[in-house]
This record gives structure tokens, C-alpha cells and sequence, in this order.
């Protein structure tokens, strides 16, 4: 898998984790450990990818 290629799927993990993010936020009852857990991948996605788009 080409640098580019592993970006991109990257991006798509992110963006479908927001996705449910903002569903679990809406619910109601939603548990907040969920939640901090699915914001928690995020953050470590996002910079995952600001590492692999810095040039060295």
C-alpha cells in the first residue's frame, strides 16, 4: 500500500468516526465513555496523518 493510499483510508476511518460521533451525540442516553473512546481514535487518526503528511 502506497503512502497516499494509506493517507486516504486514513481519512475515510476519520471521517467515518466523526460520523458516529455526531450519531451517538445526538442519541439520547448516549454513554459518554463511548463517545470519549470514539473521540479518542480520532485524535490518535488525525495525527496519525499529520505524521505520515509532514515530509522528514
Amino acid at each position: 500500500m502506497s503512502l497516499v493510499s494509506h493517507i486516504e483510508e486514513l481519512k475515510k476511518k476519520h471521517n467515518a468516526l466523526s460520523e458516529r460521533v455526531e450519531a451517538l451525540q445526538r442519541a439520547p442516553g448516549a454513554p459518554d465513555a463511548d463517545i470519549a473512546e470514539l473521540k479518542k481514535q480520532k485524535l490518535r487518526i488525525k495525527e496519525e496523518i499529520s505524521r505520515l503528511s509532514t515530509p522528514a
